[in-house]
């Protein structure tokens, strides 16, 4: 119960209100996460908040947290510079059934922040990518300044094996890519709906649309995965 000492090593601005901090513990040795789990993150005198990793979970040798400035905490993590020092309790919570993709096509839809959540499901598929059949990915952001790692998104959409496609909202005069819900890109996705597991991470509403058209689509409801985190406030 008592929060390890952090210090931030790195901060990178996302979007406008979008941070990610790489963090190392003061003392010990960072053991590691199961992806789909989070860290309790509290800045002093301010109090703590759920956040949900975001990096690889093979790196043992930072902590990645992505953190939109919503609320009173998540604001003063999204300002934290770098050397500043956090308190850290965890990891906490159920994973995502990573031992259950094996074998199976695997579709990711994810709306907004929850990319971050499901962005260590793509480096587990990635690093085991021969475990796996078809592997795609579908992220909805509401406009093109918010799309979250961008540059990463761009290489994963230049891998023959991994079929990434994103869509905006609300565009813009320099985007040319699709314009609507990412509940809208399902029908188009190529998966086997009978083989295929999806882990689906955004807004509840997102999250409720997209696993209707996912069962729509032929995937059964039990192989249909949600980050439900109402009670946690989590963002």
């Amino acid at each position: 119960m008592v929060p390890q000492l952090a210090r931030v090593v790195r901060s990178r601005a996302d979007s406008h209100d979008v941070q990610t901090l790489q963090l190392k513990l003061e003392q010990g040795a960072w053991e590691g996460f199961v992806p789909g789990q989070f860290n309790m993150l509290s800045v002093f005198g301010v109090g703590e908040v759920p956040i949900s990793f975001s990096g690889d979970p093979t790196d043992n040798s930072v902590i990645v947290h992505t953190v939109r400035a919503v609320g009173a905490v998540s604001t003063a993590l999204a300002h934290l510079k770098k050397d500043a020092v956090v308190g850290l309790r965890g990891p906490y919570g159920v994973g995502w059934p990573m031992a259950e993709t094996k074998g199976k096509d695997v579709i990711v839809v994810a709306g907004g922040l929850g990319l971050a959540p499901v962005r260590p499901v793509l480096y587990h598929i990635l690093a085991n990518r021969a475990d796996h059949g078809q592997f795609t990915l579908l992220y909805g952001a509401r406009s093109p300044s918010e799309i979250l790692y961008a540059h990463e998104l761009h290489s994963w959409k230049q891998r023959s094996d991994f079929h990434v496609d994103v869509t905006v909202d609300q565009g813009d005069a320099g985007w040319h890519g699709n314009v609507g819900v990412v509940t809208t890109l399902i029908p188009n996705a190529t998966f086997n709906p009978a083989n295929t597991l999806a882990i689906v991470c955004g807004p509840e509403i997102m999250m409720r649309f997209a696993a209707k058209a996912l069962m729509a689509a032929g995937v059964p409801d039990t192989s249909i995965y949600l980050s439900m985190e109402r009670n946690m406030k989590c963002g």
